[in-house]
């Protein structure tokens, strides 16, 4: 037990490059958390971090024994959470991470009813934009709406996504309803920008076949938050995920239109790293999500 701790604590420095911070976290002085890298650095016979009194960092051979300690301690945790219990319940921490809107949306509010059903986990939920290092951060799983190609992580399709275009009712009737795809040309729709540019083709299915559609506006922004507030507002159309604007469309602060073309996104997948185990409280995490999304999700049956 006391090697498989120092292990961790080797790697809680390595990913915080702190003695103190995991000595807070752990509830123990600085000097035992250096005593502990101490005696593992005289087991192994090498040196793993350069240490001063202004940083701490990892040498060569501390970061290839990095690597090799983070998958041996994650497959041990997950072999033994995926036969505890008969892999019916779950005990320790789960760490989500999850985009800001749609996690506030739509996964923290079902968050303590996930507890509820497992009262031995806690759970830490990150909501952030960056897309995590799910191989090197200590992040069990990660929530990505997106066309997901990457074969270095598991992913698992929790729910469909689709985009509509929404005008204020306001809007609607200064500016009158598009009833085809070209009818947009002659509407101010609000567009999302980004470092690399404006997107300003917005697609749909058209008998069949994807359309893309030049669209042209006077307000742009890079948060998909202030493009619905900017549509509330009446300034605009907006194409927008159904999951931000179904509540909006079903109390009728927001009207669908063009809703016969239907508008592809990026599905909601729940993604973790490839292993050799899934731990059981990432499994019932996500078959939670499953079940309390529904197929179709809650988001369109309100629509």
């Amino acid at each position: 037990m006391d090697r498989f701790k120092a292990l961790q604590t080797f790697l809680d420095v390595a990913h915080t490059v702190s003695l103190s911070a995991v000595s807070r976290d752990e509830g123990v002085t600085p000097a035992m958390v250096g005593r502990r890298i101490d005696q593992l650095e005289a087991r192994l016979g090498v040196k793993l971090f350069k240490r001063s009194t202004r940083k701490i960092t990892l040498t060569p051979e501390g970061a290839a024994f990095c690597d090799s300690v983070r998958t041996v301690l994650s497959d041990l945790t997950a072999a033994e959470e995926s036969i505890a219990v008969g892999a019916k319940n779950a005990t320790g921490r789960l760490i989500v991470s999850a985009p800001t809107a749609f996690g506030r949306k739509h996964i923290a509010p079902h968050v303590p009813a996930f507890i509820a059903e497992n009262p031995n986990l806690t759970v830490t939920l990150h909501l952030s934009e960056r897309l995590v290092d799910l191989k090197n951060e200590r992040v069990d799983l990660a929530i990505r709406i997106a066309d997901l190609k990457n074969a270095d992580f598991i992913a698992v399709k929790l729910a469909r996504n689709h985009r509509v275009v929404v005008g204020s009712p306001g809007y609607i009737k200064r500016a009158g309803k598009p009833n085809g795809l070209e009818d947009l040309q002659h509407h101010n729709c609000l567009v999302t920008s980004s470092e690399d540019g404006l997107a300003d083709n917005w697609q749909f299915h058209d008998r069949g076949s994807m359309v893309r559609v030049k669209v042209a506006g006077n307000l742009h922004c890079n948060d998909g938050g202030v493009l619905t507030k900017w549509a509330l507002a009446g300034q605009g159309l907006a194409w927008r995920s159904a999951w931000e604007v179904s509540e909006e469309i079903t109390n009728g602060r927001l009207v669908e239109v063009l809703s016969k073309y239907s508008a592809p996104g990026n599905d909601i997948h729940a993604v973790y790293p490839d292993r050799k185990f899934l731990p059981a409280k990432v499994r019932l995490f996500i078959d939670f999500l499953k079940r309390t999304f529904g197929d179709p999700p809650y988001w369109e049956t309100k629509r």
